[in-house]
C-alpha cells in the first residue's frame, strides 16, 4: 500500500525564524522537514510528538540536529493532505529561541 504524500507549506514567519539560525544548517532543516513530514506527519516517534499543552488543532513538534537542538512546530490538515510549518527554532541548553525571541517552556 502506497503512503499518501503530504504537501509541505511554510507560514510567512518561518523565513524570519531561519535568519536567526546559522545558514549552514538551512539545508539540514529543509532535508529533515521533507524526510520526516512528507509521509505520516501524524505518526508519533521518538523525535516527533503532538503538543499536548494545549492539544489544539493537531499541532506537533519535530526535533533533530546536533544534540536535537532544532525544533520545527507544525500543524497537520488531513483534509487537504497538507503540513503547515508554523515555526522553526533552536534550543540552547534549557532555552528555546524562535527568531530572536526566547520562548518560555
Amino acid at each position: 500500500m502506497k503512503k499518501s504524500k503530504f504537501q509541505i507549506s511554510y507560514s510567512d514567519e518561518v523565513y524570519s525564524h531561519l535568519l536567526s539560525i546559522d545558514k549552514k544548517y538551512w539545508p539540514l532543516i529543509k532535508e529533515k522537514i521533507e524526510e520526516q513530514l512528507i509521509h505520516e506527519p501524524g505518526l508519533e516517534t521518538k523525535n516527533r510528538k503532538p503538543l499536548s499543552n494545549p492539544p489544539i488543532d493537531d499541532r506537533w513538534e519535530l526535533r533533530f540536529g546536533p544534540q536535537n537542538c532544532f525544533r520545527v512546530f507544525y500543524k497537520i490538515d488531513k483534509s487537504l493532505n497538507e503540513v503547515l510549518i508554523l515555526a522553526v527554532g533552536i534550543k540552547i541548553k534549557e532555552k528555546l529561541y524562535i527568531g530572536k525571541k526566547e520562548i518560555k517552556l
